[in-house]
Order: structure tokens, then C-alpha cells, then sequence
């Protein structure tokens, strides 16, 4: 009979020492290495040099034209001058709007994949640390979430690890 208050003293004794598996990742690291970020990094570099093209080529293809109205202007009447003058500005606002839209197009697909990412990345943390029995994994960035966390709490290197293997074995 004088086991049974031991026991249950013994049992709340063993329930109440147990710890919380805290963890934490830096969230800045963990994107920059992330593999599938670099290869969208790459991906929209290749786009911009693209469009820089694209864009160089029209300028230098409007500069020409402008040119050869300045050079032909002179044997024109004020009208005439005028005239095509006003051609050359509206074609030159009409392909400045072409590219404008097109730049925007480029930088709002690239953020909504950079979002897209980062919920991923949310999500691989959060299954990581339930598979992993966690009961928090907090995030560090340069804003300060985690002020000080001991080196052997960071699993940064874990979770990026296991987030690029399987980013590539998508591949």
C-alpha cells in the first residue's frame, strides 16, 4: 500500500522532467542554400539577361530610326516633320509600354515563386519537426526571433540537408 503514493509520485516525477525538443533554424541561411532557390535565382537571371536583350535591341533599332528622321527631317516641310515626329514618339511610347509590361510580368512571376518557396520551406520545416519529434523549431533571421540559441540547438544544416535531398530527388 505504501508503494502506490510512491509510484504515482515516481510517475508525475518522470511525466514533469520531461523536455520540450526545442530547436531552431536561421532562415536566411536555410533560403540562400537552398538548391531549388538558386536554380529559380538562376532561372529568372537567365529571364532579366533576356529581356535586357530584348530591350537593348529595341533601343538600338529606335535610336537607328531617330537618327535617320533627324537626317531626313531636314529636306521636310514643318508639317511633314511634324508629322512623322509624332509617328516616332508613339512608337517609341508604345514599345517603352511593351517592355515596362513585360519586366512587370517577369518580376511578378518570379515573386509569386519566391512566396511560392518560402511555403514550401514552412512546410518542410514543419513536417521535419513533427517527423522528428519537435515541439517547436523557432526561426532566426536578421530580424532577431532567436537572440541567443545554442549552437547545439541549430539544425540549419539538418534541415537543409534534407530539404536539398529532396528538392533533387524531384529532380
Amino acid at each position: 500500500m505504501k508503494k502506490i503514493p510512491l509510484l504515482i509520485a515516481t510517475a508525475i516525477m518522470a511525466v514533469s522532467c520531461q523536455q520540450d525538443k526545442i530547436a531552431y533554424v536561421d532562415n536566411t541561411e536555410l533560403i540562400k542554400e537552398y538548391q531549388e532557390k538558386i536554380d529559380l535565382e538562376n532561372k529568372y537571371k537567365l529571364k532579366y539577361e533576356e529581356f535586357q536583350k530584348k530591350y537593348d535591341s529595341a533601343s538600338t533599332a529606335f535610336t537607328k530610326e531617330a537618327e535617320a528622321f533627324q537626317n531626313s527631317a531636314k529636306g521636310m516641310s514643318q508639317s511633314k516633320q511634324q508629322e512623322q515626329y509624332n509617328a516616332l514618339m508613339q512608337k517609341r511610347q508604345q514599345m517603352a509600354q511593351t517592355l515596362q509590361q513585360e519586366e512587370q510580368a517577369i518580376n511578378q512571376q518570379s515573386a509569386q515563386e519566391v512566396d511560392s518557396l518560402v511555403k514550401k520551406i514552412r512546410t518542410f520545416v514543419k513536417d521535419y519537426g513533427q517527423n522528428n519529434g519537435y515541439t517547436f523549431i523557432l526561426a532566426e533571421n536578421e530580424g532577431g526571433n532567436v537572440f541567443y540559441g545554442e549552437e547545439t540547438k541549430d539544425i540549419t544544416e539538418e534541415v537543409l540537408r534534407e530539404l536539398n535531398n529532396n528538392y533533387n530527388s524531384k529532380k
